[in-house]
């Protein structure tokens, strides 16, 4: 081995470890070259997990490989083989395509020859032993969540409204986050009135400040951690709530309600408002052909629907809804009482007046001459 390529990788989590940082990785590999006369073609960083191989810089040193000539003998050095892969199905795959280029990859710490067939052996062994710590930590950590959860603290990224914060004791909470939570909790409160579409409301919160997507807004509005609970899910399948540790942003009995209204009522009131409020002179205006009252529906374009007032039979006639709207209540704003219309109104009012001032006055003095 006259050159090589070093490769250096951490992972996020291995950051702090002794022995796994980028500078100590880098002169341990510098100094083995060093003393074994090996010319150093290229170092190459990388801070990404070894799950796979679809990371940055491997990409680069996999292209820079593959551009060289096919008779040139290549090699990569590395500290261990849990440097190169945690996973032994992509190890052995990526062995095969390096060797198809004429490559070799080399640990300097756990030193193989592959042209030997018992090694093959130490390197199961070698690639093996990552691959099990990495499955005993994702096991540790989900088993670390659950006991959280059930014991009512939320140990995930904390929901829009709230934010991550750690105890003088150095536990992990979620602690509601202004001005967000209180744009959260009016636009639930807004929702449980049941007068607006979900996207409206979303759009008027949006107007308050709160910046989210359309598909995180109805996450949001599902979400049970907002009543301050904490949904857990057990190895059968089935899903509880457990009641948090945190402060909730809105009540249950709030949340509930605005689940029954999302899921069940609102697709219902939602259609039949859009409709009385563009076609609410359907069912009184009168087609000038066949003399039958006109209904009203939405005809879909190519880019969007168009509201026309029609007969449901076979008469054709189609008018324009917002045409012909705008022309009714311009009419109507032209219309002025006669001066008889508007003193027969006038007394109307004051006989109404006259008669609820007395029964007023009634109802006052039977309760004094009962006290």
């Amino acid at each position: 081995m006259k050159t090589a390529y070093l490769y250096i990788r951490v992972s996020t989590d291995e950051q702090k470890r002794r022995g796994y940082s980028l500078p100590e990785q880098e002169d341990r590999l510098l100094k083995y070259c060093e003393y074994n006369n090996i010319e150093v073609k290229g170092i190459y960083r990388e801070d990404f997990s070894a799950k796979t191989f679809n990371r940055p810089e491997w990409k680069k040193l996999m292209t820079l490989i593959k551009s060289k000539s096919s008779k040139e003998y290549k090699h990569i050095l590395f500290i261990k083989w849990d440097r190169f892969s945690r996973n032994i199905e992509y190890a052995y795959e990526m062995l095969g395509i390096l060797r198809k280029y004429k490559t070799t990859a080399m640990a300097i710490d756990q030193p193989l020859d592959l042209s030997v067939p018992e090694s093959t052996v130490m390197l199961a062994v070698y690639l093996s032993v990552p691959e099990a710590e990495n499955s005993r930590r994702a096991l540790n950590t989900a088993a670390g969540i659950h006991r959280a959860k059930l014991m009512g603290r939320y140990p995930n990224k904390a929901p829009f409204g709230y934010i991550n914060l750690t105890t003088m004791e150095g536990k992990k909470i979620i602690a509601l986050k202004q001005p967000e939570a209180d744009i959260i909790g009016w636009a639930f409160q807004q929702l449980a009135k049941n007068i607006h579409k979900i996207e409206d409301v979303r759009k008027m919160a949006e107007d308050k400040g709160l910046k989210c997507s359309r598909s995180h807004f109805y996450r949001i509005i599902r979400n049970p951690v907002y009543c301050g609970l904490v949904p857990i899910k057990f190895n059968s399948g089935e899903q509880d709530m457990i009641k948090g540790t945190h402060d909730p942003l809105i009540s249950e009995t709030l949340f509930y309600e605005v689940q029954r209204i999302i899921t069940t009522k609102r697709v219902i009131t939602a259609k039949e408002d859009l409709l009385k409020a563009t076609f609410f002179l359907r069912g009184v205006l009168e087609c000038p052909y066949c003399k039958r009252k006109l209904s009203g529906s939405f005809s879909r374009g190519s880019t969007k629907r168009y509201p026309y007032y029609h007969w449901q039979g076979k008469c054709k006639t189609r008018i324009n809804a917002i045409f012909l709207n705008d022309c009714y209540q311009r009419e109507i704003q032209q219309l002025v009482l006669s001066d008889k219309a508007a003193d027969l109104f006038n007394l109307i009012l004051k006989d109404w007046n006259t008669s609820t001032n007395k029964t007023v006055y009634l109802s006052n003095r039977n309760l004094i001459l009962n006290a």
